[in-house]
């Protein structure tokens, strides 16, 4: 199977779990436009994306249809989606036809929006109005407008043109087609390390030149080299978002002024390039060069950390202006980190110190901040008390990187049962991100700078991007202040938002309490902590996995009354807006509002009382390690294993003691025999070996364990038919054979061992004993052993 096509079938079983979740009634259509925004958004391709159906008119001239949209907090751009869908177990092929389609019903919708009567059709508590509202009358974006991006979200594939830009009330609207395989290029469910060999790159051979800096460094190599233009845009063509992984920033169009220098040059003088252009910074983890020593043959794990922009610039314009790039080449400065456990860290040390041409997100640069590594580690190791309603002890997974809860579910869950089990551990429901722990902890409490206030619920209304900077900035302590009690009461934020969220409810559920979720939500949080005196018992939530039913129903009383207060108080008509300022904010928190704090008195803290809390951040098991490092190998199965040796052997990857190992391991799976901890840390060495270069074959676990079972079952029935008549395996005969091999030692230890604690009753004789025994009859009796 082509990794596309595994990319697609796991979002598919994606799309279909989270349904069968989805507690607002969401269509698959709904949800998939929801994991495309998501991964727009992660590639910085879109900004404050919204999920928000509409149609009109449907299969008639003048119909329209939008799933979501999104506007820039400079005002300057409008993204627009509409999606096709379809629940195909293949990935089918989008006709230009249906794109056609798409793009008039899209451009309907904005053309009737925008041209200001179209909100005056729809009531406002349709989750559109505010779009449609902001569209048609809000000044400040209708000011700003510069472009509309029309993006066809789908999950087929496209190969067609894109239909033409077109200007409407003065915008011009630009198309693009997300398919299968751009969500493929973009996403890090593709995230095996780069390999490439210069000397065969998709049959072509290119030279790469380099000079080796004469360093004697124990951290890293370094290499200035020169690539040409062809293989560049090659290999983005080939590994796309991938190859700029550890980079700071995607692909931003031909808007930026280094682009359109880029962009000039490659059309204009080609042949200039190398002179114009400051090159780019890529790292690796191993370089193989030729017998000369000054050509690259072979990068391992090769990321571009800076020149992202250069790259995908000499990619597209070869792609869109038809370019003749042959003359082109780039320099390159080679780091190549030799320290694998501080990879990730001189990684995005090298992307910081070296990109400071444009503007750059802070959030590009936080995912190796010592906090979050710090949250990360934690959330591994403490599991979530078990309730009333579920008798298993669950952990919450705290996603640092994008695709981190994927990769490590692919790469523990490589047959059904461990898939199963690990399902079973991380639910898919208690997976945070940390754009979406940033919400939760923001949301909940006040933070000043000074006399500014820093963190506030209206900040978390400004959006993902804009909350996530300020987390970073203001909120998130010191690594050394990250505890387990930090990470409890993180979690029971959570759980306190994710609460109010439901309550609110959605349009789909009918019992929705207004279209302001996003605003009052947060509100009510942050309220809700002021009016307690910050005295809510955090612990006891975490503890029960759940608030209380007086909790709930008093959060619930709270928001309805904010959603009415913003909607009676706010001086314009654009709601969300208004509540992205601080003014508004601070009226909602000097109000004065109706509760009764008793009650909820039963969920404060017990002052005479109170919970004794675990500041331990020494969370680490290694009894719990080495169990769970011994299960992943026992569920190798034995023929696996001689595969795995087999292949370790033949392409080198393994060296000749691991390989030996595997063989060995491969047989104390088989009998069933111990494996000590040096078997345990060097077979998991192995696994790791193996998942990282040749994850393929680990799929076949569980096909070649049932063929190991059918053999096994197959060997016991031969061995019954053998130990019928004078060969019968008996007690009393084992007694003898014990007996007699006692000082004669002609068994292995581990096998007179088996026999003799069957003759003591610790352990049963089964089927497989008899057949074991059997043998062990047959070597002794070529000994001398009496029939």
């Amino acid at each position: 199977m082509k990794e596309i096509d595994k990319f697609y079938q796991s979002l598919m079983q994606d799309v279909v779990a989270m349904q069968s979740g989805d507690e607002d009634g969401n269509t698959q259509e709904q949800i998939f436009t929801r994991i495309c925004l998501d991964m727009l958004s992660d590639a910085a391709e879109t900004e404050n994306v919204s999920v928000a159906y509409d149609e009109r008119d449907l299969k008639k001239k003048g119909q329209h249809k939008i799933n979501g949209y999104a506007i820039s907090d400079n005002y300057e751009t409008v993204d627009l989606f509409i999606t096709l869908y379809a629940n195909t177990t293949e990935i089918r092929t989008i006709l230009k036809s249906e794109i056609d389609t798409a793009s008039r019903m899209i451009t309907n919708f904005f053309r009737r929006a925008v041209y200001n009567d179209y909100v005056n059709e729809i009531a406002e508590s349709s989750e559109i109005f505010e779009f449609a509202n902001t569209l048609a009358n809000y000044a400040e974006l209708r000011n700003n407008l510069i472009r509309v991006n029309a993006f066809i979200l789908t999950n087929g594939t496209y190969k067609g043109e894109l239909p033409a830009s077109q200007t409407i009330c003065g915008y011009n609207i630009y198309y693009k087609v997300i398919d299968i395989e751009y969500l493929y290029k973009i996403s890090e469910q593709a995230g095996v390390p780069i390999e490439l060999d210069f000397e065969d790159l998709n049959g072509l051979r290119y030279d790469i030149p380099c000079l080796a800096a004469n360093l004697n460094n124990p951290e890293y190599e370094a290499y200035v080299a020169i690539i040409p233009g062809e293989c560049l845009a090659q290999l983005y063509d080939c590994y796309g978002a991938r190859l700029l992984e550890q980079n700071v920033r995607s692909f931003l169009q031909f808007t930026g002024k280094i682009n359109k220098g880029i962009r000039e040059t490659i059309k204009n003088e080609p042949h200039m390039f190398l002179a114009y252009n400051n090159g780019i910074a890529a790292t690796a983890d191993h370089v193989e060069l030729d017998e000369t020593g000054h050509f690259i043959r072979h990068i391992s794990n090769l990321q571009i950390v800076n020149g992202g922009q250069t790259t995908a610039s000499i990619f597209y314009t070869k792609k869109k202006d038809k370019a003749d790039i042959s003359s082109i080449l780039v320099q390159v400065k080679l780091s190549v980190i030799k320290v694998k456990d501080q990879y990730a860290d001189i990684v995005s040390r090298i992307s910081r110190y070296a990109n400071t041409q444009n503007k750059v997100n802070d959030a590009d640069f936080s995912a190796n901040n010592p906090a979050l590594v710090e949250i990360e580690r934690i959330s591994r190791y403490v599991f979530a008390p078990a309730t009333p309603t579920n008798n298993l002890q669950t952990a919450w997974f705290f996603e640092r990187a994008r695709g981190q809860y994927k990769t490590l579910r692919a790469k523990e869950g490589f047959t059904k049962s461990r898939q199963k089990a690990f399902d079973l551990k991380y639910p898919k429901k208690q997976v945070v991100t940390k754009v979406e722990l940033a919400k939760y902890v923001n949301a909940w409490q006040e933070t000043y700078n000074g006399k500014n206030l820093a963190i506030g619920p209206h900040i978390v209304v400004r959006g993902n991007e804009k909350n996530y900077a300020r987390f970073i900035s203001y909120t998130l302590p010191d690594a050394k202040h990250i505890d387990v009690a930090w990470f409890e009461d993180a979690i029971a934020k959570a759980i306190l938002f994710k609460t109010a969220d439901k309550r609110y409810g959605t349009k789909l559920t009918g019992d929705h309490i207004g279209e302001l979720k996003q605003v009052v939500v947060p509100y009510t949080l942050s309220l809700l902590n002021i009016i307690t005196n910050g005295k809510l018992d955090l612990y006891r939530i975490w503890k029960n996995q759940s608030v209380s039913p007086a909790l709930s129903d008093f959060i619930y009383d709270l928001m309805k009354q904010i959603n009415g207060f913003i909607l009676r108080e706010s001086p314009v008509s654009h709601y969300i807006e208004w509540a992205k300022k601080e003014e508004c904010w601070l009226k909602v928190r000097s109000n004065r509002w109706a509760y009764n704090l008793d009650e909820i008195r039963q969920d404060f803290i017990d002052e005479k009382n109170p919970p004794k809390r675990n500041h331990k951040n020494d969370v680490e098991d290694e009894e719990s390690d080495n169990r769970h490092k011994e299960g992943i190998i026992r569920a190798i199965p034995f023929s696996l294993w001689k595969k795995i040796e087999t292949w370790g052997r033949d392409t080198g990857m393994l060296q000749p003691t691991l390989t030996s190992l595997a063989s060995d391991i491969a047989y104390k799976i088989k009998n069933n025999r111990k494996l000590n901890d040096s078997d345990i840390s060097r077979g998991y060495l192995i696994y790791e070996n193996v998942w990282q270069h040749n994850p393929e074959l680990l799929e076949e676990a569980d096909s070649l364990a049932e063929q190991d079972r059918a053999k096994a079952e197959e060997a016991s029935d031969t061995s019954s038919q053998r130990t019928d008549g004078q060969d019968e395996i008996t007690l009393e005969l084992i007694r003898s054979m014990v007996e007699w091999d006692k000082r004669r030692r002609i068994l292995e230890d581990w096998k007179w061992k088996a026999m003799k604690d069957v003759t003591d009753g610790t352990k049963p004789l089964t089927d497989r004993m008899k057949h074991a025994f059997y043998f062990n009859l047959q070597k002794l009796r070529k000994a001398g052993f009496p029939n």
